[in-house]
């Protein structure tokens, strides 16, 4: 499928703000380098993003990553109506590489950069808490300038706080939001274990980190997460796998597998449907079912 690539309009603020009114939803697959917050007001389609595709309707909310490819396609009946107003949208455009998003020495950012960066491959908004970004997105609708921002940074900071787990716009699959907590342990295990989940990671190497014996560590990750650490290391190894069958550079389940930290094919198997309820192949066959052409995009 050919990319288009869009410019968004110049504007010397922080945030884009536009809000389109037409008769049907797009006819382009396009990136930008902006990150995307689009609210549905009106309309239903599919939306494709990269090699993933889902259905929109009214009341959706998706965080589109900088520079991923996507449309947001009318159903047919919207082609053939070609009625003004039958759909409409509203989306937010900014830029991840805005000093707001980099300066460290800004501590009350850090839960926000922190959430920027876990929904790097997009998200839908989840139902609970739509409704109140869709509140937020129409406030700032009606603010310029310093008031704009402080309310987008209110609206992110919304979500950073609340969102517990979400539906990613790479896969498809349901992930979970893993919060800086405060806890510097807590975050020197989550930030070690995004780092190193590819290679062997024993119980001895991570409660190290932590200076406690592997039986005082497994009480307190379960404390503070309510899930042992093996099941949330493997929730982070399964999301890369599925991020790999996305992408497509593979040579084989057993090199996913294997490229992700499991020692075993088998292994690999049992905990990817024991998260997701279906096989890695049965998985692959359903992402590549769900792929669309550029002619039947339009």
């Amino acid at each position: 499928m050919k990319i288009v690539k869009f410019t968004v309009p110049h504007s010397n603020d922080s945030i884009v703000m536009e809000k389109d009114v037409l008769p049907f939803f797009y006819n382009h697959f396009h990136q930008h380098e902006e990150m995307q917050i689009t609210l549905i007001i009106k309309g239903e389609g599919t939306l494709v993003i990269d090699n993933y595709r889902q259905r929109f309707k009214e009341g959706d909310i998706y965080f589109i990553s900088a520079n991923q490819p996507h449309i947001f396609l009318s159903d047919k009946s919207y082609f053939d109506d070609n009625k003004d107003g039958s759909v409409s949208a509203t989306h937010l455009y900014f830029k991840i590489e805005n000093a707001l998003f980099k300066d460290k020495n800004i501590p009350e950012m850090e839960q926000i950069i922190h959430f920027i960066k876990n929904v790097n491959y997009g998200m839908q908004v989840p139902t609970e808490n739509a409704n109140e970004v869709k509140n937020k997105m129409q406030r700032m609708e009606t603010t310029t300038g310093l008031s704009r921002l402080m309310n987008f940074i209110d609206l992110l900071d919304y979500l950073s706080i609340n969102l517990k787990e979400y539906t990613s716009l790479g896969s498809g699959v349901q992930k979970k939001h893993q919060q800086v907590t405060g806890d510097i342990r807590i975050d020197r295990i989550y930030q070690y274990s995004i780092e190193h989940y590819h290679q062997d990671i024993s119980l001895d190497k991570i409660a190290e980190l932590c200076h406690m014996t592997p039986q005082a560590f497994c009480k307190y990750f379960k404390k503070h997460t309510s899930k042992t650490y093996v099941t949330f290391l493997q929730e982070i190894r399964i999301n890369a796998a599925c991020d790999i069958m996305i992408n497509g550079k593979y040579e084989g389940i057993s090199s996913i597998a294997f490229s992700t930290g499991f020692n075993s094919v088998i292994h690999f198997n049992k905990v990817f449907k024991k998260l997701l309820g279906i096989t890695p192949g049965a998985y692959m066959k359903k992402f590549s079912a769900s792929q669309i052409s550029l002619e039947s995009a339009g």
